[in-house]
């Protein structure tokens, strides 16, 4: 198998640029190009109609959301971390898959994976480990899906945070229409900010208390 193939087969598994050097034992500057390279066989500019869209249960938890279903609106502890996937037609064939990893209650869109293409066991296979952190996923609507990742950003840009760096090729993939506004993001109504490990907690701390004020304008959890 050559090395193209196999980034292929590790970048539908979700693995990212990072993760798929370590694992093949090449250099980071060796894997991205080949990346750029398996995104660009399918632009999302090309890709066809959306033929599925999926949520993971428990998605609206803290947010108010008119006219939405969600099959298991419990919380399990999550704190307002929602993945959604989207997959567009992409010839006879194949499917041109986007994921986004989102915020809904501070930061928005964390990190983004596509678009990638993938045929239907694929497709299957990558679905499987998108949603494995969670209890389970549930098919969705396309407008609540792109209201979850476009509403997400709105919100955190309005708090003053951008979404990832890898979310401008994944955006065109969600169409140019805008978002209902259905969806009041943030934790019953309010930003809620739990650090990650990747984050500077204090200084998004002073970015929110820039945008909102002091707690209890806002609250946060650093573990």
């Amino acid at each position: 198998m050559e090395l193209i193939d196999k980034v292929r087969e590790l970048r539908g598994q979700g693995k990212s640029p990072k993760e798929i050097a370590r694992a093949l034992g090449v250099p980071p500057a060796k894997v991205a190009p080949l990346v750029r390279a398996i995104a660009a066989e399918a632009p999302a500019g090309e890709a066809g109609e959306v033929v599925g869209s999926w949520v993971n249960t428990g998605w609206s938890v803290g947010l108010t959301a008119n006219g939405w279903v969600d099959e298991a609106p419990t919380d399990d502890g999550t704190n307002g971390t929602v993945c959604v996937l989207v997959a567009r037609k992409h010839g006879w064939d194949k499917f041109l898959v986007c994921g986004y990893l989102i915020d809904t209650y501070c930061l928005g869109v964390k990190n983004t994976l596509g678009p990638d293409t993938m045929d239907e066991r694929e497709l299957r296979r990558f679905r499987d480990y998108f949603f494995s952190d969670f209890p389970g996923w549930q098919e969705a609507p396309f407008e609540l899906a792109r209201e979850l990742v476009l509403g997400s950003v709105e919100y955190a840009r309005g708090l003053g945070f951008e979404p990832h760096e890898d979310f401008a090729p994944a955006e065109s993939h969600l169409g140019e229409e805008k978002t209902a506004g259905t969806i009041t993001f943030g934790r019953d109504g309010k930003p809620f900010y739990v650090a990650g490990p990747n984050d500077d907690p204090r200084k998004v701390l002073r970015q929110l208390e820039r945008a909102v004020g002091k707690p209890p304008n806002f609250d946060y959890v650093i573990l």
